[in-house]
């Protein structure tokens, strides 16, 4: 049986009355919400994206934990392209994992919040695309297509087979991500992690090493002559008889504040046998004749050629995948990882190559040639580039700083970065995994290497160690977390 339902007429006029603006504002709520949800979010540009000058708005929802798997496959697959793109060096290489470690923490910090964004913090880099207000992110996904965006453009000179390995991986992540991701919520993250890397790439074209593998060696540069000086290597890693990029040590920094550091003193040369200088290099041509069987090994884990290998900077990348691995943190404390190792590390090379140019030291070779004994024979080819102060050392002690602030300095993992390569034939050595008990353990061997290689003196390896904690405090120093007032 239907009830009646009387309304009366003159209730509803004084409640209508008396809640007109309210109804209103109600009203044109939802029709602008049906307005918006009509938008087709897909046909839209990532360059349309609005843009930001602070912080990211605290109104993106935070996941409660988001594994950092996606974070770990990109950072795999970023050494994979390094490795397998001919031409490279550690100088491009670092630089190209700064960008790629910067992008992917600044895809997902605003999922993150306790952190904030390092734009206005970076010189030059006053502004960034940011998220719709009031839209749900796949932070995931964001990630996923800024690291694609941005390796194809770091490496559009690689061969069409990894170009398409980035573009399998950022398909396979995202059709994985659709299985528990809204479809509208999906396509704004990855527009948004498209323009974040768009954004970035742009910038990077400011900082002098732009498209740096096609002029790894500058025919124009005039190699200074002199007692002491660096020389063209006659058994060298490059078929080149010029130095590597002598003016890398100009480019822009990430930390502005590792752009102004003090140059530090080196021991003036001096062929008396009973100088400082000379027992530096005696030191070096004494070790080649009593190398064991584990310096041999430690020197070969750690020569990371950059024509065989993801290079010296890489190595340190790798670290940050080991960290990750081992520690399993959510992807927002991951994105940081990679980003702080990135800028650390391409820091690192920017301020050694800068010392190398000014010094423009020799190498332990030459000196031993001409001081004390013509016979003597290198353990590893010699480098391109001057001596002092180590590369190893300085990246090593950066990547090692920043890594012991995120995860402690008791943080025990093992190195495989080169398990699987053919044994060394001609000095007997197989490649091992490595096992640490910190990531300053892993620095120092890295720095030691280099001695045991016959490359480098002690001297090169503890001021690099010394500059590249500097490096790294000054990467740990940036305004990476927001400060509650």
């Amino acid at each position: 049986m239907k009830k009646n339902i009387v309304f009366n007429k003159g209730l509803l006029d004084v409640f209508f009355e008396k809640n007109m603006l309210r109804t209103s504002v109600f009203m044109s709520i939802i029709i602008l919400s049906l307005y918006f949800l009509s938008i087709n979010k897909s046909e839209a540009s990532f360059s349309e994206i609005r843009y930001f000058s602070l912080n990211v708005p605290k109104y993106i929802p935070k996941n409660e934990f988001v594994s950092s798997e996606v974070a770990l496959k990109w950072g795999e697959m970023s050494l994979k392209t390094m490795k397998n793109t001919p031409g490279g060096s550690p100088t491009y290489g670092s630089r190209s994992l700064g960008y790629l470690g910067l992008t992917m923490y600044e895809c997902v910090v605003a999922g993150e919040a306790k952190k904030k964004s390092l734009v206005g913090t970076l010189k030059g880099l006053a502004e960034l695309p940011k998220p719709e207000k009031g839209q749900v992110y796949n932070w995931a996904l964001s990630l996923n297509a800024g690291q694609a965006f941005l390796l194809k453009k770091l490496y559009k000179q690689s061969a069409p087979k990894n170009i398409s390995r980035i573009d399998s991986l950022e398909e396979a992540i995202y059709q994985n991500e659709l299985k528990t991701t809204d479809g509208k919520v999906a396509e704004r993250s990855k527009l948004f992690g498209q323009a974040i890397a768009e954004a970035i790439f742009e910038w990077s074209k400011t900082d002098g090493g732009h498209e740096g593998y096609k002029r790894n060696f500058d025919s124009t540069y005039k190699v200074p002559v002199g007692k002491g000086l660096w020389k063209a290597p006659t058994r060298g890693q490059s078929a080149v008889a010029m130095p590597l990029h002598p003016y890398w040590g100009k480019n822009r920094t990430f930390s502005p504040t590792n752009s102004v550091l003090p140059i530090p003193e080196m021991i003036k040369y001096d062929f008396k046998p009973d100088s400082k200088y000379y027992a530096y290099m005696y030191e070096v041509y004494t070790k080649r004749k009593t190398l064991t069987q584990e310096e041999k090994e430690i020197a070969n884990w750690w020569g990371d050629d950059p024509s065989q290998t993801f290079s010296p900077p890489g190595h340190s990348y790798n670290l940050a995948n080991l960290a990750v691995k081992t520690a399993k943190p959510d992807l927002f404390k991951a994105a940081e990882t990679y980003a702080k190792v990135g800028m650390a590390v391409a820091d690192a090379f920017i301020n050694c190559w800068k010392i190398k140019f000014i010094y423009n030291a020799e190498r332990p070779y030459s000196f031993i040639y001409y001081n004390i004994d013509r016979n003597w024979d290198l353990y590893w080819p010699e480098p391109p580039f001057p001596a002092y102060y180590s590369g190893h050392a300085v990246q090593s002690a950066a990547t090692a700083t920043v890594l012991t602030e995120l995860y402690g300095t008791s943080f025990k993992f093992i190195d495989d970065s080169h398990v699987g390569r053919p044994k060394d034939l001609e000095r007997s050595v197989e490649y091992k995994a490595r096992s640490f008990n910190s990531f300053w353990a892993a620095a120092e061997e890295s720095a030691m290497s280099r001695l045991y290689g016959g490359i480098h003196t002690r001297q090169d390896n503890e001021v690099g160690l010394v500059e590249g904690k500097k490096i790294g405090k000054n990467i740990n120093s940036l305004p990476w977390n927001i400060i509650k007032k």
